[in-house]
């Protein structure tokens, strides 16, 4: 699946887009940032380090973007600040800028987003989660922390959940392509699953094998953001 990554395309108050900003504080942008700790923010799943890639889902692209805001220039460079941290491998220090910023702005949907990226690449999968659930809740208008949100789902093997996420994405925004195609992976993973049980219940049911094993293959595509 894939995730939201630092863009600079659309204007708050607004949804989150994998380009787009996200609606909240006026002139904020939405997004999860690029990095070793924000490349699962801002690029492909395929782009997200090995180590972590390879914990996500072939079958899913994860987009796990931030978007880079367009407002005041302090506060731009602080989103910068954190996403050029995060991209030179530093996902602690990008993490504890984070963190700094959302002392005094808590609510800020923009710097969560990429928090909730940079913990994903550092393996607090579990707060990341949380933070998306948040977000969704504080800004439900947004389709990227469905999007990511799913992505996580889908990592435990949790695809109803994941579906569900998508579909909201998509209600908040119909042309987000990313959700489009991770939806599409969702449910080519679900079919591949309903295949494999009536195989299992008739093995005659020859038809189905040539169906299941495509879908197999779709599903050993490398994830990307």
């Amino acid at each position: 699946m894939s995730p939201a990554r630092p863009s600079p395309h659309r204007k708050s108050p607004g949804p989150l887009p994998g380009t787009r900003r996200l609606a909240g504080e006026p002139g904020v942008a939405q997004g999860v940032a690029q990095g070793p700790a924000q490349q699962a923010a801002t690029e492909p799943l395929a782009a997200l380090p090995a180590k972590v890639a390879a914990k996500v889902p072939a079958l899913l692209t994860a987009v796990l973007s931030a978007l880079l805001i367009i407002a005041a220039p302090a506060r731009a460079d602080e989103y910068a600040e954190v996403n050029r941290l995060s991209r030179n491998g530093q996902p602690q220090q990008a993490l504890a800028r984070a963190e700094a910023h959302l002392a005094s702005k808590p609510r800020d949907p923009q710097m969560r987003f990429m928090r909730a990226g940079i913990l994903v690449e550092l393996d607090r999968k579990d707060e990341a989660e949380k933070m998306l659930v948040a977000l969704t809740q504080d800004y439900p208008e947004l389709p990227e922390p469905y999007n990511n949100l799913a992505v996580l789902l889908a990592a435990r093997n949790e695809l109803e959940q994941a579906r569900a996420a998508l579909e909201m994405a998509l209600r908040n925004d119909s042309a987000y392509a990313t959700a489009h195609e991770n939806l599409g992976d969702v449910l080519a993973q679900l079919a591949a699953r309903s295949y494999a049980k009536a195989m299992e219940l008739e093995p005659s049911r020859q038809r189905i094998a040539p169906k299941l094993e495509l879908l197999r293959q779709l599903g050993q595509k490398p994830p990307q953001p």
